[in-house]
């Protein structure tokens, strides 16, 4: 446990010694194979669950004591999963040959009221600001009418005064909260983001299968051989475009695999990720019209990404050919402003 950076896994000298992280690691794994996510109904299961009392010698840790060891040890979770890998590789339980690719939306707790995206934030700050302009057009007018209205009673008075006061605190109000999304638009300019998401700062507004949600983008590769997960990673991005470099290149890094095959559907045909995939050694195979496979070839030099007549493409310069998006070879002949008496 301490090698993997669990904290708390080197007890204090001082003070009441805390849960071993051991402990409450085979809680957290209960809790994920029977899909309890809840810590508070993990510390019920604690009290009540004969299988959970045997797990853990009738410990019974608090719902905030779970929750912490769940946040504050986030990285060394993923090590455990990289651990259970490497083990699952000493079993040859993978078969290292081919890997699916594919992404799924899970719904964040940050409900589409707490996101905010650049567009609305200044809408709402032009809202903001028009009606800011009408109650100070309201107060001027109150005033004008103080001014003016010297023979009327003291309770007439009393009353004009009353309702400047009501405006002034609803301009207030008003102006806070301008000022809050002009905060809001600064932090996403200084960030490079394009919304803000309040309750979970890390999840996006993205479209799932049942419309667009505050989401995260969960990817997953999964070996060919025994279906088991070989890497996954957690994306805020609305699509799975830029996903396949990045999780073909960790799969084959994990599975100790250089020329590993990595399929995937046609949301990831991007090519300039099938170009890093290629430069890397890897074999992308990306379902589409008209084919499924893109070859490899042996060029992993520099690469530049054009575009010809028949759509999107990559073009290898040191070979002077292009690798279409379903991997078939064009050479000089197919394509203009190239190099036709180059050699290749």
């Amino acid at each position: 446990m301490v090698g993997l950076d669990f904290s708390k896994s080197i007890p204090s000298n001082t003070g009441r010694p805390p849960y071993s992280p051991q402990d409450l690691l085979k809680l957290y794994i209960y809790g994920y194979l029977n899909r309890i996510r809840s810590s508070r109904r993990l510390e019920m299961e604690t009290k009540r669950n004969l299988e959970v009392i045997w797990l853990l010698k009738k410990l019974s840790p608090d719902h905030k004591t779970i929750s912490r060891f769940r946040s504050d040890n986030s990285t060394a979770l993923k090590g455990v999963f990289r651990d259970f890998v490497k083990l699952c590789l000493s079993l040859d339980l993978y078969g290292r040959e081919l890997a699916a690719i594919d992404g799924s939306k899970f719904k964040a707790v940050n409900s589409t009221d707490r996101n905010f995206g650049i567009k609305e934030l200044n809408e709402r700050i032009k809202r903001l600001s028009i009606r800011i302009d009408e109650y100070i057009q309201q107060l001027n007018e109150s005033d004008l009418a103080d001014d003016g209205g010297q023979g009327s009673t003291s309770n007439d008075a009393s009353q004009s005064h009353a309702t400047a006061d009501d405006i002034k605190q609803i301009i207030e109000r008003l102006s806070t909260r301008k000022d809050t999304y002009e905060v809001y638009l600064e932090e996403l300019a200084e960030n490079g983001e394009t919304q803000k998401s309040l309750t979970d700062p890390g999840a996006r507004l993205m479209r799932g299968a049942k419309g667009f949600d505050v989401s995260y983008n969960v990817q997953v590769s999964v070996d060919s051989k025994h279906k088991l997960i070989a890497e996954f990673n957690v994306s805020n991005d609305g699509n799975d475009m830029k996903q396949l470099a990045t999780m073909a290149i960790s799969t084959s890094e994990i599975l100790e695999a250089p020329s590993i095959a990595a399929t995937a559907n046609t949301g990831y045909n991007n090519p300039s990720e099938i170009a890093k995939c290629i430069e890397a050694g890897i074999i992308p195979q990306i379902a589409g019209s008209g084919g499924n496979i893109c070859i490899p070839c042996d060029a992993h030099e520099a690469h530049e990404i054009t575009s010809h007549k028949n759509g999107r493409s990559v073009y290898l310069k040191d070979r002077n050919i292009v690798i279409c998006p379903m991997g078939n070879l064009l050479y000089p002949k197919h394509y203009k402003n190239v190099d036709k008496t180059a050699r290749y």
